[in-house]
């Protein structure tokens, strides 16, 4: 069944232009003065404070209207949490991702423990809607204990040097709490990981070999995709 369009009632500014700047602040390392900067270099005066609402109040809705990869039984989730740090407190951002790097869910919880392992797994399979061929993980014993609980059959490995894809996946939002100056809030962190990450993961080829040219073409399809989601289509 087909969702209704977004709505930009009440706003002067076009959905375009609206689509435009969410997508530069969530697709690239920008800050929301730069990419008012960047509109402004294009004839559009904007204030860094209604491009910041624009994200708060369109954004959710654009991600919820991407499509999502669909579960397999021969997936393969790579699960593991980093720290961040958020008015000096430590949280921890738990990831999954499957064989091609698509982040699956994240999910920023206070503790480290099997109960938040044992959340990020479930919370996986309600949406993944069935279990995994495979969890890798690194040596925290919590992910076993919550595994044993939740999907007793499933095939885990747990070692370090198997887990390179959810290690790597870290790296951009790292590189956005550093140009971002860090994260003021749980619920701060948790809104943008989830637009932050469908995005990525619409716009980023799998790390399979590819041509530059099917990854041209990939992007073609995904920025179509985009502009009919957010009705930026002129």
């Amino acid at each position: 069944m087909n969702q209704p369009a977004v709505c930009y009632k009440r706003h002067r500014f076009p959905p375009q232009i609206i689509a435009h700047a969410v997508w530069l602040y969530y697709r690239f390392p920008l800050s929301l003065r730069l990419v008012e900067e960047m509109l402004l270099e294009r004839g559009i005066s904007v204030s860094y404070e209604t491009i910041r609402r624009w994200g708060n109040k369109f954004g959710p809705d654009y991600a919820r209207r991407l499509r999502r990869k669909r579960g397999s039984r021969n997936d393969v989730w790579h699960l593991d949490e980093m720290v961040i740090s958020i008015s000096g407190r430590k949280h921890y951002l738990w990831r999954a991702v499957d064989q091609d790097g698509y982040v699956l869910d994240e999910i920023i919880q206070s503790r480290r423990n099997t109960k938040a392992a044992r959340r990020l797994l479930m919370r996986l399979l309600k949406q993944q809607g069935l279990p995994p061929k495979r969890i890798i993980t690194d040596k925290l014993r919590s992910y076993g204990a919550a595994k044993r609980q939740i999907m007793p059959h499933v095939e885990h490995r747990s070692h370090k040097g198997l887990n390179n894809r959810a290690e790597n996946s870290h790296v951009p939002l790292r590189k956005r709490e550093w140009s971002m100056q860090g994260f003021r809030s749980p619920g701060g962190l948790q809104r943008f990981v989830s637009i932050f990450a469908t995005l990525r993961n619409l716009f980023v080829p799998s790390h399979h070999n590819r041509t530059a040219f099917a990854i041209h073409l990939h992007r073609l399809k995904a920025m179509a995709e985009w502009k009919a989601v957010t009705g930026a289509i002129a």
